[in-house]
């Protein structure tokens, strides 16, 4: 796989053409979506949020460069306010459900995003944490 994706652009400056960021995209959807059908049905994980992670695995290790996706994941990014008028749609059919209990709903909505940013907030400590104690940063081993 290391060979497929180090010879599609060995120019920094060169433009990867749309049909090998298209395979690229294509490759790592397939790959994730076999994944996904490994999870058992009582945890079952999307296959778009294991590509993402495959994405950023392979962009950390550099197996794949940014400016090899940068066009195509512009022009994807660029639809994402497109791809939510579907959403929209179906919450506005849905405002009776909204009148009738709409107090529950904001309160509902704004327990869990306190609850969120809580629990990421513990999280972030924790790991601030334990990397200050096993890994420390060298500035800090001088005091």
């Amino acid at each position: 796989m290391e060979v497929i994706f180090m010879h599609i652009q060995s120019d920094p400056q060169k433009k990867t053409p749309i049909i090998t960021q298209m395979g690229i995209f294509a490759v790592i959807l397939f790959v994730s979506y076999c994944l996904s059908n490994l999870f058992p049905a009582t945890f079952p994980v999307p296959a778009p949020v294991i590509g993402l992670l495959i994405l950023y695995f392979l962009l950390t290790i550099g197996l794949i460069k940014p400016q090899q996706i940068e066009t195509l994941s512009n022009f994807l990014i660029s639809l994402l306010a497109f791809l939510f008028v579907p959403s929209g749609i179906q919450l506005a059919t849905s405002l009776d459900i909204m009148k009738h209990s709409g107090l529950q709903l904001v309160v509902m909505i704004i327990i869990s995003t306190v609850v969120m940013l809580v629990s990421v907030a513990l999280v972030a400590t924790g790991l601030i944490w334990l990397r200050q104690r096993f890994f420390p940063i060298k500035d800090q081993q001088e005091d």
